[in-house]
Parts: C-alpha cells; sequence; structure tokens
C-alpha cells in the first residue's frame, strides 16, 4: 500500500512520487524524493549515511560526497517556509547522518485523481512533457535533466495550436513512472513526450519519444547525440529540433483522429482536424474538400484562429497546384483569412506562415519575407516559417539565404508530406548557386517522397547536364516528358526570375 506523508505545508505521496507544497508541485529530484522518503520513513528518528546512500543511489557506487549536495538542496526548499507554519528541518546527526524534525503525519492511500488537469476541449488534446530521467551518476548533473525538460515545454507552447500543460502539473510525476492511462487521465492529456539525459564528460545523449497517452503508443522517436557541448546549446538545439519533429505528428494524429469519427456533432476545432487530414494527402479533390471544412469551422466560430489559418494555407495550395478554377479570387480570400488570423492571434506562429505562403503567389514577395521572418522568430523550431522564408528567398533570387532556410525546414520537419516540393527549391537553390551536386542529390529527395513529381524529374535533368553527365540528363527528360501533366508549384520563381527559367530551358529544353 502507498503512503502520504504530511509535514508542514508539505505532502509527499510516494504513489505518484509527488513533493507538493500546499498543493503546488514543488521542484526536485529524484534522488532528493529517495532521500526524503527515507527520512520520513525513520519517523523522526536519525538515518545513517550509509543507509541514505543505499536509498538515493540504490546498487551504484558513488562518493559520499553526493550526500550533502542532496540534503542542502532539500534544506533550500525547506528554508523558504515562513515562520507561522509548522517548521520542518533536517538536522544532522554528528557520527552518523541526519533526522528530519517536524511533525509528520502518515496515511495509507490509494492512487487518486490529482484534480490540478483542466479537460481538454473535445478533439483538441493537450500535450505534457513528463521530467525527463537523469541517467548519470553524479546526483549534482540531475539540473541537466530539469532544464532540457523546460526548454522543451518552451518550444512547444509557441506553436499555440496545442495546450501545453506548465511543468508543474508534469513534475508531480518525477520519481514515479507514470503510464499512458495515468497521463491521459490525471493530466487530461492525449499525449505526452518523455525522455532521458546522459552526460559523460561533454557528450550528451538524449533520447525522447512522443507517446499517446489513450493507447500507450509510440508516435515518434528519436535519439540525440552532442560531443563538445555546452548545457545552453544542447538545450537549444534539443528543444528545436524536438518540438520541430513532434508538432506535425501530433497535427497528423489528431487530423486522423478527426477524421475516423462517422457521426454526432463536431465541433469547429475537428471541422479544422479533419480539414487539416485532408489537406497533407495533397490531391485536388482531398484540397477541395479540405477548404470545405476550413469554411464550415469559420461559420461556427469565427473567433477559432486556425480556420483562419488554414483557410489562407489550403487557397495557397490550391492555387500552386493548379487545382484552382478562380486564382485571384482564391488568392484574394487567403489573404484576408491570413490577415484575420495574425488580428485574432499575433503571436501564433501559424498565422504568419499562412500569410507568407499565400503571399508568395500574390506577387507580394516583401509582404511574404517579413510574415516569414515573423513565423521563424516566434517559433524557432517552426519547421514550416524556415521553408516559406527559404521559398520567398528564392522567388526574390537570393538562393543562397534560401538554402540556409530549407535546409533548416527540411532538418527540422523530415517527413512532412508536401516535402517534394520543398526538396524540388532547395534543388534549384542549389543549382543557381552554382552546386549541381547538391541539386542532384536534393531533386532526388524530392523524388524518394513524390516519384511521379515532374518538376522534380526536370531539375534532376538540369543537374544533371550542369555535371556533363549528357546520357543521364537525357533519361530524366525522357521521363519528365512521360509523367503525368501537373504544374510545378513554384510558378512566381520563373515569373520573377527569367535569367533561371532560361538556364533551365537551356539545359533541359521542351518536353518531347
Amino acid at each position: 500500500m502507498a503512503k502520504r506523508f504530511a509535514f508542514g505545508p508539505f505532502l509527499l505521496d510516494t504513489a505518484r512520487g509527488t513533493l507538493t507544497r500546499a498543493g503546488s508541485a514543488v521542484a526536485v529530484g529524484q534522488r532528493g524524493l529517495c532521500l526524503l522518503h527515507a527520512l520520513l520513513e525513520a519517523g523522526g528518528e536519525p538515518v545513517s549515511r550509509a543507509a541514505l546512500m543505499r536509498a538515493a543511489w540504490p546498487g551504484l557506487v558513488v562518493e559520499e560526497s553526493n550526500l550533502p549536495v542532496q540534503i542542502a538542496a532539500l534544506r533550500r526548499i525547506f528554508a523558504f517556509e515562513s515562520d507561522d507554519v509548522a517548521p520542518v528541518s533536517i538536522v544532522t546527526v554528528p557520527r552518523l547522518g541526519y533526522r528530519l524534525r517536524g511533525l509528520v503525519a502518515i496515511e495509507d492511500s490509494e492512487l487518486a485523481p490529482l484534480g490540478h488537469a483542466e479537460s481538454q476541449p473535445r478533439g483538441r488534446p493537450g500535450i505534457a512533457v513528463l521530467p525527463f530521467t537523469h541517467l548519470g551518476d553524479d546526483p549534482a548533473q540531475e539540473y541537466l535533466a530539469d532544464a532540457v525538460t523546460e526548454s522543451l515545454i518552451a518550444a512547444l507552447v509557441r506553436f499555440r495550436w496545442i495546450p501545453v500543460l506548465g511543468r508543474n502539473a508534469s513534475q508531480t510525476f518525477k520519481l514515479a513512472p507514470i503510464d499512458a492511462r495515468t497521463a491521459c487521465e490525471e493530466l487530461g492529456v492525449g499525449y505526452f513526450v518523455e525522455g532521458s539525459v546522459r552526460r559523460s564528460g561533454a557528450r550528451f545523449r538524449i533520447p525522447a519519444r512522443l507517446v499517446d497517452a489513450r493507447t500507450g503508443r509510440c508516435l515518434w522517436a528519436e535519439r540525440y547525440d552532442f560531443a563538445d557541448a555546452d548545457l545552453f546549446d544542447v538545450q537549444e538545439s534539443l528543444s528545436q529540433q524536438v518540438a520541430g519533429a513532434i508538432e506535425p505528428e501530433l497535427l497528423k494524429n489528431t487530423g486522423s483522429d478527426a477524421a475516423s469519427r462517422r457521426s454526432g456533432s463536431v465541433t469547429a476545432w475537428e471541422l479544422v482536424a479533419q480539414g487539416s487530414w485532408l489537406f497533407h494527402h495533397v490531391t485536388r479533390d482531398t484540397h477541395r474538400k479540405a477548404r470545405e471544412r476550413f469554411l464550415q469551422a469559420r461559420s461556427v466560430d469565427a473567433g477559432l484562429t486556425e480556420a483562419h489559418v488554414w483557410i489562407g494555407r489550403v487557397n495557397a495550395g490550391r492555387v500552386a497546384y493548379g487545382w484552382s478554377e478562380q486564382p485571384s479570387q482564391d488568392l484574394r480570400e487567403g489573404v484576408a483569412a491570413a490577415l484575420e488570423a495574425v488580428q485574432l492571434d499575433e503571436m501564433n506562429p501559424y498565422a504568419h506562415y499562412a500569410l507568407a505562403i499565400v503571399s508568395s503567389y500574390t506577387d507580394d514577395l516583401a509582404l511574404a519575407l517579413r510574415s516569414a521572418e515573423q513565423a521563424r522568430e516566434l517559433s524557432p523550431c517552426f519547421a514550416l516559417g524556415h521553408l516559406v522564408h527559404g521559398m520567398a528567398s528564392l522567388y526574390s533570387g537570393d538562393s543562397r539565404a534560401a538554402i540556409a532556410s530549407l535546409e533548416q525546414g527540411l532538418r527540422l520537419n523530415r517527413y512532412d508530406p508536401q516535402n517534394f516540393v520543398w526538396y524540388d527549391l532547395l534543388a534549384l537553390a542549389y543549382l543557381f548557386a552554382g552546386n549541381a551536386d547538391d541539386a542532384w542529390k536534393h531533386a532526388i529527395a524530392a523524388l524518394k517522397v513524390r516519384p511521379s513529381w515532374r518538376a522534380a524529374m526536370r531539375t534532376a535533368s538540369a543537374a544533371s547536364a550542369t555535371l556533363g553527365r549528357a546520357e543521364e540528363a537525357a533519361r530524366w527528360r525522357e521521363q519528365w516528358s512521360r509523367a503525368p501533366e501537373a504544374a510545378d508549384a513554384i510558378q512566381p520563381l520563373w515569373q520573377f526570375n527569367p535569367r533561371w527559367a532560361a538556364e533551365i530551358a537551356r539545359h533541359v529544353g521542351e518536353p518531347g
């Protein structure tokens, strides 16, 4: 049976491995919680240093000097208490160890709901970042795991569209492992991120994974290794890479869940989620159906930022792929929707991205670049912000700026269904910057995502010709001539850069 220890304003719940002060979670490391548990179990009697070392570092051989470090951390927590509450302190017992001073009440307990998690709106499940586990032997390094956890929470919050639980809520599970059902029911979230941190000298190894809290299914997992890096660099790089990779998976999964509903009423958000699922199939029919969902969502809730964002995105896509019957009208509607999204939530990077992408097809490249810059500034780990900045830069004739932004965007989000367009843009940027070898490689990367993409075949042919591989260039031209007709989605590039258009034509000619 689990126990709860009440002492002063504190409560230690051994079932959850949580320490709270007046109902609020207290940030304390795993070792500290183990030591506190051992001191509380002793009921005010002294506990030897050896026993405390066994409690906090079971099966490990560590320096005894680590113990005072953890005791000092606990003392700092207790030192913040005012004089009008029952005093709590840890007393040093000479030549023996330590004891806890203060009145302690103990009760057996079953695991009960925490009561602090708000239920999320239907169709928009939240996410919690569980405290990353420190796997090293040095307790003084445990702050590394906490730092990584906090940085990742801060990065995810910037996406705006998904609720992210604050550190205090998830910190209550610092010691006790949490299963998927507990995360879903007690934290009130649909997803959680968990991981660990191991440091060896200047090397860090940090595995992380995204889990569906309702089913326990792992949706995404990755391991990150850093060499010769300080903590700040690790925090910055890791939070961007993990958040950038997780966010598209969340979007895809929530969209798939919403699309699977076949009956009953739906919320405006669920209509948006259904539309996003259709949007990422990237066909004429699914883009049309997606737009219908977004327009319906806006009619249900005109104040829903995401409805306006996605109208801007889908209209830009319909025009880019040649699927719009009234391009000028769709672009006007898209710009108006994106501007409304920015007005509703100026801190939303998606709103600025929507304005950037639709502006890229309205000949207003200055607005596209400004909006893309704002999206990147609001969320440095937002892959689409970097990608649309690369697009607008290339359309503006700056191939080197385009390369930097497109590389960063694809590094953050390697598996987007529309990456065939971004890879093709990057290939062209390399080609126009004089690097035909990398141009060819990225054209092939585009064709791995969409094997029938004519535009990428054309780019591969031009890159092959530039490299002097005439037979290979001819084979690509032949494949291109037999591929299904389709707009290349980057017409503004040729419109604003006729010299580049002529360069491509000179290498590949017209399809037979």
